[in-house]
């Protein structure tokens, strides 16, 4: 059996119509993002640090901030005895093979704090908050001395003991997208 084109025309014509129509405001099932929309919830950061924001803080200003709003979790001096392990290492000489010990950039440690922490309400630490608790952590696993400023600008500068580790990432890759292959460590 043969269908005519024109009829088949006609089907096709009527499925757009009525996806499109499911689509729309009539049956209030989203709209288009605005701009804004899409710039709030654009927060990857990439190794080169260019989409962080504007701020800066220190070790000694992160322990303060520290024992405020992650100790509960982390425990008093980032040892654990709270409710999570502590503050993982990020670079001995044998790391731990957990994802967060394995961190190729100190970026992904700013945008790890940022978008998780502190667990009770995630996302919540200003800008410098952020720094400031990025900069004790990696003043606690020996990375950068306690008065060094972390800022957008000496963030990205701050070489992980563990980078060489890994496949450089790959050309033309961008936050957002998918991770290209070589992101993950390679075993040794």
């Amino acid at each position: 059996m043969r269908c005519s084109s024109s009829l088949l025309t006609a089907v096709i014509a009527l499925s757009a119509c009525v996806t499109a129509l499911a689509q729309g405001p009539t049956y209030q099932l989203g709209s288009t993002p605005s701009e804004e929309e899409i710039k709030a919830r654009d927060i990857a950061i990439s190794p080169d640090g260019k989409e962080l924001p504007p701020g800066s803080g220190t070790a000694k200003e992160g322990a303060t901030l520290f024992a405020q709003k992650c100790a509960a979790c982390h425990g008093p001096n980032g040892d654990g005895g709270g409710l999570a392990r502590g503050i993982v290492p990020l670079g001995n000489a044998k790391p731990v093979k957990i994802a967060f010990s394995l961190v190729p950039y100190a970026t992904t440690v700013w945008d790890f704090i940022n978008r998780a922490m502190p667990q009770s309400k995630p996302g919540s630490l200003t800008a410098n908050e952020v720094y400031a608790a990025t900069a004790y952590v990696l003043y606690r696993n020996e990375i950068i001395k306690e008065t060094d400023v972390l800022d957008a600008s000496s963030l990205p500068k701050v070489r992980m003991p563990n980078r060489d580790n890994f496949i450089p990432a790959q050309p033309g890759w961008k936050p957002g997208e998918k991770r290209p292959f070589g992101y993950y460590p390679v075993n040794k």
